[in-house]
């Protein structure tokens, strides 16, 4: 009587533990910060995290995005490219909003990315695309900063072609 028990109970841990190891699979997360900035790191406070959790059919990818210590924010985009590399926006986040807004924290945005979302060179292609290209190590998330004030690339709060950067996985 004790084997079936065990065998029951063993059979619903390996169950269990499959259910997990498939939502583990379709969560990706970004740690966002400056020293990650390609070609030049960033020296700044501002950190971020990017939690992207992929629906079961495939097809939807929701998300949210978290900031600390960071202004001036006017945009956040998925890029596809390498940890050493930049590349193209392909899926928007957040802005385009006016330069010098002013201090950001906590939650900037949140939402969905479908197929329909995808622009640049992923345009008119599947979401399976984009998931591929993150579990490649081939897509990243960058925040955008500006305070509206010539010249750019003055520090923290004014880098427009990005303050913090994660790869997507």
């Amino acid at each position: 009587m004790r084997r079936p028990i065990i065998a029951v109970l063993a059979t619903g841990a390996v169950l269990t533990l499959g259910s997990v190891a498939l939502a583990a699979d379709s969560t990706y997360l970004a740690h966002l910060r400056g020293s990650a900035e390609r070609p030049d790191p960033r020296e700044t406070r501002a950190v971020g995290n990017a939690i992207f959790h992929l629906s079961d059919d495939g097809t939807e990818l929701s998300y949210r995005l978290i900031v600390s210590n960071i202004d001036n924010v006017v945009a956040a985009h998925i890029h596809v490219g390498g940890p050493d590399t930049f590349g193209p926006v392909v899926a928007f986040l957040y802005g385009t909003v006016p330069p010098a807004g002013g201090p950001e924290r906590g939650v900037l945005s949140m939402g969905t990315i479908t197929a329909a979302n995808l622009i640049g060179p992923l345009a008119g292609h599947p979401l399976s695309d984009l998931v591929l290209a993150i579990k490649g190590d081939m897509a990243y998330v960058n925040v955008h900063t500006n305070d509206g004030v010539a010249p750019i690339d003055t520090g923290s709060g004014d880098f427009p072609g990005g303050e913090i950067r994660g790869q997507m996985g």
